[in-house]
């Protein structure tokens, strides 16, 4: 069976377990901690890089790029490509998944799980111990305008990029649950950002992502709650 490592709250890990439901295709889960520099993670992903996606011929793909690319090539369809089927599709759909992956993740997702879950597992020497707040506070205060943006998105188009679920709905919703398991979002401010991950949450794809639990770290009620 092919094997994904992976850590629960990476938002590119994330992404990647929710592409192989839409493909309707299975991997083994096996939680990495990339910190800890295992010997065999280290020969597959030199740089530290998850996920790393395993196939069953043993077939290895690394970093979030080349195991979207490796699934949508052996995994998918006409029918059930997630990158799109024209090339302006593709095109807003990478654009997209540039935004998330890139300015998101930089200014949100990222700082906020640094200091409030990867911190907590780093020794003192490697950066571990409390977070640093001013840190979380200026990524949450950029959330809104995601959110925003999000719904504004929602609000034209059947799914972000267009009329079909794209990756780019999985990048937003990668990032967008790793905060929610927090309970980092005001979702009371943006009925269309809210609606559409509403969508996002009620696919069996996502379903999954909904049973996570970090050891001493339990997500508030609503993160599993489908009519939050």
């Amino acid at each position: 069976m092919a094997k994904l490592l992976h850590f629960p709250v990476d938002p590119f890990c994330r992404r990647i377990r929710i592409s192989l439901g839409e493909y309707g295709s299975g991997a083994e889960l096996i939680e990495e901690r990339p910190w800890e520099n295992r010997a065999s993670f280290v020969a597959l992903s030199p740089g530290g890089i998850l996920p790393v996606f395993i196939d069953d011929d043993g077939a290895a793909a690394v970093g979030i790029e080349a195991v979207s690319e490796y699934l949508d090539e052996t995994r998918a369809s006409a029918a059930t490509t997630l990158i799109g089927v024209t090339a302006a599709e593709r095109a807003e759909t990478r654009r997209l998944i540039a935004w998330f992956d890139g300015k998101f993740h930089a200014e949100v997702s990222g700082p906020v799980l640094t200091e409030k879950v990867i911190r907590r597992f780093l020794p003192r020497d490697a950066g571990g111990g409390a977070p640093d707040m001013a840190r979380v506070r200026r990524g949450l205060s950029m959330v809104r305008q995601h959110l925003d943006y999000i719904g504004q998105l929602a609000e034209t188009r059947n799914w972000l990029a267009g009329d079909r679920l794209t990756a780019a709905d999985l990048a937003a919703a990668a990032h967008v649950s790793a905060l929610d398991y927090l309970g980092d979002l005001p979702w009371q401010e943006n009925a269309s950002a809210k609606a559409w991950y509403q969508r996002i949450k009620c696919r069996p794809s996502f379903r999954p992502l909904l049973a996570d639990h970090i050891r001493g770290m339990p997500p508030p009620r609503i993160y599993a709650d489908l009519d939050f």
